[in-house]
């Protein structure tokens, strides 16, 4: 067993690459060629890997984006036993993330779902996939806290709609309150369902 990972496939680099590229420049503003370059792939390899184009390629992208937030949502709400502190915790993680990234990695979730409002698309759907996704982890960590059933659900799309528009409203600003101040007002909901 080797103590070094093999390097990402073709394919991979050109779904990260495309996930940044969306998160950083939105889905309209990313081209298939730019994906092709930053991955260091051929045009035809990406075609070859994503027949479908750049939607194709924006949908995997997307569901690139869902695992990576996932992954940093379980981290930490597994890393506190209150769910309040975790939520809060997240917020943070976010706000820091986006202020070293200069303000430019944002949701490719958010961005992509964005310029696809009013569509029926398959990205359309990735994106509404990847926003319950994430409400489920949220939910589930409410369940183990007590939560009922019903609160667990509302309170988990409260938590995943005001970290997304928090994420959004910080960006513009440029600025890391708006996700502080999510996260300390989500924090106190979620205090008030503590029996």
């Amino acid at each position: 067993m080797s103590l070094y990972s093999a390097p990402p496939s073709t394919r991979e680099r050109i779904v990260v690459c495309a996930a940044r590229l969306i998160q950083r420049q939105g889905y309209v503003g990313t081209g298939i060629k730019q994906i092709a370059q930053e991955a260091q792939a051929t045009l035809g390899s990406v075609y070859h890997f994503f027949p479908g184009g750049k939607e194709t390629v924006a949908v995997a992208a997307i569901k690139h984006g869902e695992k990576e937030f996932a992954w940093l949502l379980k981290d930490a709400l597994r890393r506190e036993d209150d769910p309040a502190a975790a939520v809060e915790s997240c917020a943070a993680e976010l706000a820091v993330g986006l202020r070293e990234s200069g303000w430019l990695d944002g949701c490719p979730i958010t961005a992509a779902a964005l310029e696809t409002l009013g569509t029926d698309s398959e990205m359309q759907r990735a994106c509404a996939d990847a926003l319950q996704r994430w409400e489920g982890v949220v939910e589930e960590k409410l369940l183990a806290s007590g939560f009922t059933a019903e609160d667990a659900a509302e309170v988990a799309t409260t938590v995943i709609s005001t970290l997304e528009g928090a994420e959004v409203t910080a960006q513009v600003r440029r600025s890391e309150e708006p996700l502080w101040a999510a996260g300390r007002q989500l924090a106190r909901l979620l205090r008030t369902y503590e029996a």
